[in-house]
């Protein structure tokens, strides 16, 4: 019998407790009850979790290219320090790369 807990040493105790099945198990075959635990992952049942990533870094990148848009046509060029552009590019570009990461299938779920 499979039993499905969280990715949390918690939720095994209060499995364990609640489940006279499961005790039973580990008393008669500790690594083959244990082979029988499924271990779920937020990640993959949780799709806020990268809804939430994906707006977060996506709002990142366009506020970025706003405020670059409207400091080369607000900002003279004499007060103008081209650091700040340098900033903005490393900190977009980290945001691209990382929303480019979560996007891409991973290998294991490519099938």
């Amino acid at each position: 019998m499979k039993t499905t807990i969280d990715n949390t040493f918690e939720d095994f105790k209060t499995a364990l407790n609640n489940n006279p099945a499961l005790q039973e198990e580990f008393k008669a075959d500790p690594v083959k009850a244990a082979e029988n635990l499924v271990v779920t992952n937020p990640k993959d049942t949780d799709p806020w979790i990268y809804r939430i990533i994906v707006i977060s870094l996506g709002l990142a990148i366009f506020s970025i290219i706003i405020t670059l848009t409207i400091m080369t046509i607000t900002v003279e060029k004499d007060d103008f320090n081209p650091q700040i552009i340098t900033i903005f590019t490393a900190i977009s570009s980290g945001a691209i790369g990382a929303l480019a990461g979560l996007l891409a299938p991973s290998p294991n779920n490519s099938k």
